[in-house]
């Protein structure tokens, strides 16, 4: 099943090309947000699921293209974000330590918004190409086999990055949890819907140009391993979020007006678009382009403030 919100956030089910209004289905679950009302279907979905099906067999729905999609989950209480976990199509000897950082919730937005970039002297934003997985219900200490149990489902996720930002060695909270910077989307899939989420072709396009394109079979730290060392640190809520991390290596400056598309096989399509009120300027190399270079940093600004 693949759960959105659609217009004033109607909670609906993406069916093919149409989306079915299913909000008249949870109207008796008692919430005071839209995502308190999507984290209460998550936490009793055993319950709701019978109902939402028939309706969405009953009704054609209409199209998607004639809606508004929002965030599937809003405000959710937690981001944990693995960083550093790839083996970058095997060039890394060794897995790095496990390692994660917070995002906050006010970062999110959904297909079709806007990322603002903001006027920081960041050396370069980079938006990074994620799978995510969803918390189905309270986790807290499990064990590497009964991961997948707590699971609901997964969605395309881009953590955003306002790289180079001062003081160094102190920066992950100013460069990470800026406004925009954790768009997500179009829907969540249901766990029984996504299986094999270790083999998964990510591919994020920049202006119609394939800019990432990676497989999640390269992950370093698997899903049982990061949801056993998240839960050990802190416990994980229903409709919590889990970005698994990203390969590096297709990484480059997003720019004003630029158009991004993200697709994990199988998690629909995420589309964005950006601004820059200084309209700065990078040079359109990925990372993997500057270090075929011999280069060991990211590709320098090239015009506006701060370059």
């Amino acid at each position: 099943m693949k759960l959105a919100f659609f217009d004033d956030f109607k909670l609906g089910v993406v069916k093919g090309d149409n989306v079915v209004d299913v909000s008249s289905v949870v109207s008796g679950v008692p919430h005071t947000s839209p995502h308190d009302l999507i984290n209460r279907v998550i936490t009793g979905f055993d319950d709701h699921r019978a109902n939402i099906e028939a309706l969405v067999a009953a009704e054609s729905g209409v199209p998607v293209s004639s809606v508004r999609i929002r965030p599937p989950l809003p405000k959710p209480y937690s981001i944990v974000c693995m960083a550093v976990n790839y083996m970058e199509d095997g060039t890394r000897d060794e897995p790095a330590p496990i390692n994660a950082f917070l995002k906050s919730p006010h970062c999110i937005v959904g297909p079709g918004d806007t990322v603002n970039l903001p006027d920081i002297p960041a050396t370069i934003f980079e938006f990074e190409a994620e799978m995510a997985f969803v918390i189905g219900k309270r986790a807290e200490f499990v064990k590497p086999e009964e991961a997948y149990d707590y699971i609901f489902g997964y969605l395309n996720f881009i953590d955003g990055s306002a790289r180079g930002v001062l003081p160094p060695g102190n920066t992950f909270y100013q460069m990470k949890s800026r406004a925009t910077f954790a768009p997500i989307g179009p829907y969540v899939v249901t766990a029984d819907e996504f299986t094999d989420p270790l083999n998964r072709q990510v591919v994020l396009k920049v202006n119609g140009e394939v800019m990432q394109n990676y497989n999640t079979s390269d992950m370093a730290h698997k899903i049982p391993r990061i949801m056993e060392w998240v839960t050990s640190i802190h416990p994980l809520e229903p409709g919590d979020i889990v970005a698994t991390g990203t390969n590096h290596r297709g990484l480059s400056a997003l720019m004003d007006g630029d158009v991004l598309d993200l697709e994990v096989e199988g998690l629909g399509n995420l589309n964005l678009n950006f601004k820059d009120p200084l309209q700065r300027t990078w040079e359109r190399e990925t990372r993997l382009d500057r270090q075929s270079q011999g280069f060991d940093t990211t590709t320098p600004q090239l015009t506006g403030k701060y370059s």
